[in-house]
């Protein structure tokens, strides 16, 4: 059965650092939109970053940027990482990995990319940020 599996969550204290990693098993990414999503208890489901594996495009939620970086593995095909550095206690939340296939998405699926209808969803990796 195809699906996402994540892993790298812990706790980690504020400053430090976390790799979360997601695997897809029975398929590859190729033309995919991968994307990481986080919910954090009484807050809203946000999108966090996403990357498209046809041409390496990322893109980051606001909260995101200069601290996260994705990227995917060339040498693995069907593995997507989030580096997390200067973590803050707001970092807090489950994260799980999304995956869209790109088949007909058009030229500006990055403007929704959060919204968008995705196919497969990994279970979540808890992340805990301590002040």
């Amino acid at each position: 059965e195809a699906q996402l599996v994540e892993s790298g969550g812990g706790l980690v204290q504020a400053g430090g650092s976390l790799r979360l990693s997601c695997s897809a098993s029975e398929f590859a990414f190729d033309d995919y939109v991968i994307a990481w999503f986080r919910q954090a208890p009484g807050k809203a489901h946000e999108g966090v970053s996403c990357i498209s594996s046809s041409d390496g495009r990322t893109y980051y939620a606001e909260s995101a940027k200069g601290r996260f970086t994705i990227s995917s593995d060339d040498a693995k095909k069907n593995t997507v990482y989030l580096q997390m550095n200067s973590l803050k206690p707001e970092d807090t939340a489950v994260y799980s990995c999304a995956a869209k296939y790109n088949n007909s998405l058009g030229n500006n699926w990055y403007r929704v990319w959060p919204l968008l209808s995705y196919d497969y969803w990994g279970q979540g990796t808890q992340v805990t940020v301590s002040s």
